[in-house]
């Protein structure tokens, strides 16, 4: 009888049977990392087991274990996942787990820090020993069974054992997003999104593909997929310990080992530098910022000092007067704000801003912003004038409301890119294009077609306006007529006549209405009087 294979919904099924695990314990946004841990220690431990045997068919003795040091990664046999099965009921479970992953790193330079911050021994998130252990037990027999060894792994065509995996990783990525509500903007975009974002950039092969916010990094593999995972470079920077985590084993499991995704603050301490020191340039940038980031440069703030917008007494100083720390263009040894210093209350142009610093000659940026970036005025209204005037920015997409995790109001797409040739910009007004649902809407196959389809009609030369949908305007309509405003309704018309009230129509319905309770209420009546009431 044929073995039976591994297929995608059978590793759905043990990644929900974790989440249930845990559900009734502990936040959705902090066991997500317990759950991916596991099924990536799976993951690393069935494949190894694998390679491992692949080799003893052909070697023994000195030569196997040679052959087995150059293997991409190794496992000592108490960082395996059948060794933690073996010992689940072990008192101090969560030690050897943690102890495992710890092992796991220190063992692999290329796995080094891949599991930044997830403790299995922490108490603070899991409780004592007696609500520990049983939650871990538990978890360990939910991948059990779990068969992820390589060749195991039902593919379809086009696809290998990583696809499957790295696949149902992002899946359940996307659901945990669900599942944290608010907490979860910050490390996945839809992934709808994600698909018209890489179709806008469209990377090819050789591009160096950067994303500065790269939360799980989903965004920047779905980039990366269309100018091919292996004939691409992918960066990222994330700060936050636990998306880093996630971003790298997503990366791993989909068979990329040399990711470039960096932990830091991509304003304040940006990672990826050429030789001499300056920001890295990159052919395709993307990226799902966080919308409005306060007190975004205190990063920079060197001295101590307290944001000008910060009043409370903390802030003031012996004599009452608060030590004040503004940022200012000289303190960004990059250059990024030499144009104009965002508000210190809403960092998204300080975002913006990096990536129009980290284009190359032939850059393309496809970023999700909030839509005040498009019209809100004093610095903000500079900066969007020198940009326009720049000749930077090609495309602006509004997109429908409630599609996004953290957020219900409705976003955008801004496109920028260098070395145009015109300097017109296409608007299109995807807002009510979309499957309202009552969770979150979700933009249908149809509507990130139009999308796409409406912005490359725009690159190709050809007539990219429709009534209600889209429309070129020019630099003067954009400087002239509007001041540098990019709200997208000055240059979309959606608004849809209301149908117009037939008043005869309507008064004879209420005539009619009125003599039908009229006749009710005198049967009403008649009915009281025969009761003698």
């Amino acid at each position: 009888m044929a073995e039976r294979k591994t297929t995608f919904d059978d590793i759905k099924r043990a990644l929900w049977a974790g989440a249930d695990t845990f559900r009734d314990n502990i936040d959705a946004s902090n066991y997500k990392d317990y759950v991916l841990a596991m099924l990536f220690v799976k993951y690393l431990s069935d494949t190894y087991d694998e390679k491992v045997k692949e080799l003893e068919k052909e070697y023994s003795g000195i030569r196997l274990e040679r052959q087995i040091e150059n293997l991409p990664f190794v496992l000592k046999e108490e960082y395996t996942f059948d060794y933690l099965k073996e010992n689940k009921y072990s008192v101090d479970i969560g030690t050897k787990i943690s102890e495992a992953l710890t092992g796991i790193e220190s063992s692999n330079t290329i796995l080094n820090g891949i599991f930044r911050g997830i403790d299995f021994n922490s108490e603070s998130n899991l409780g004592k020993k007696e609500q520990k252990n049983p939650l871990l037990i538990d978890l360990i027999d939910d991948f059990a069974d779990l068969d992820l060894h390589p060749h195991n792994i039902e593919t379809n065509d086009n696809q290998v054992p990583a696809d499957v995996i790295g696949d149902a990783y992002e899946y359940m990525i996307g659901e945990f997003a669900t599942m944290a509500g608010k907490k979860a903007g910050s490390f996945f975009t839809p992934q709808e999104v994600s698909e018209i974002m890489a179709r806008i950039v469209a990377p090819v092969e050789n591009d160096r593909i950067y994303d500065p916010t790269c939360g799980s990094g989903s965004l920047l593999i779905r980039a990366a997929k269309k100018g091919g995972l292996d004939k691409v470079s992918i960066y990222g920077q994330e700060i936050n310990s636990s998306s880093i985590s996630m971003a790298r084993m997503n990366m791993f499991i989909h068979d990329i080992g040399d990711a470039h995704i960096a932990w830091g603050d991509t304003l304040a301490n940006p990672q990826h530098l050429d030789s001499d020191g300056n920001l890295m340039k990159f052919d395709c940038i993307v990226a799902n910022m966080p919308f409005s980031k306060d007190k975004w440069a205190q990063g920079f703030n060197k001295g101590g000092e307290v944001s000008v917008d910060d009043e409370s007494e903390e802030s003031k100083g012996k004599k009452g007067k608060k030590k004040e720390f503004k940022m200012e263009p000289s303190l960004d040894k990059y250059h990024r704000f030499d144009i104009g210093v965002p508000p210190a209350s809403k960092g998204d142009w300080a975002f913006l801003l990096h990536m129009i610093s980290s284009m190359n000659g032939n850059g393309r940026v496809a970023a999700v912003a909030p839509h005040g970036v498009l019209f809100r005025g004093a610095a903000e209204g500079k900066i969007r004038q020198a940009i326009l005037e720049k000749n930077l920015i090609d495309a602006v997409i509004g997109l429908p409301e409630n599609l996004f995790y953290g957020t219900s109001i409705p976003a955008c797409i801004i496109v920028f890119r260098r070395g145009r040739k015109n300097s017109d910009v296409l608007f299109i007004d995807a807002s009510k294009h979309c499957e309202k649902k009552k969770a979150k809407n979700a933009l249908r196959p149809e509507d990130i077609e139009k999308i796409v389809s409406t912005y490359q009609k725009y690159r190709n030369g050809e007539n990219a306006e429709e009534e209600k949908y889209s429309h070129v305007a020019s630099f003067k309509e954009i400087s002239e007529e509007n001041e540098f405003n990019l709200n997208i309704p000055r240059y979309v018309d959606t608004f849809e006549d209301e149908e117009i009230i037939d008043l005869d129509k309507v008064n004879a319905e209420i005539a009619d209405l009125k003599a039908q309770i009229a006749a009710v209420e005198a049967e009403m009546a008649q009915c009281m009087k025969e009761l003698g009431l």
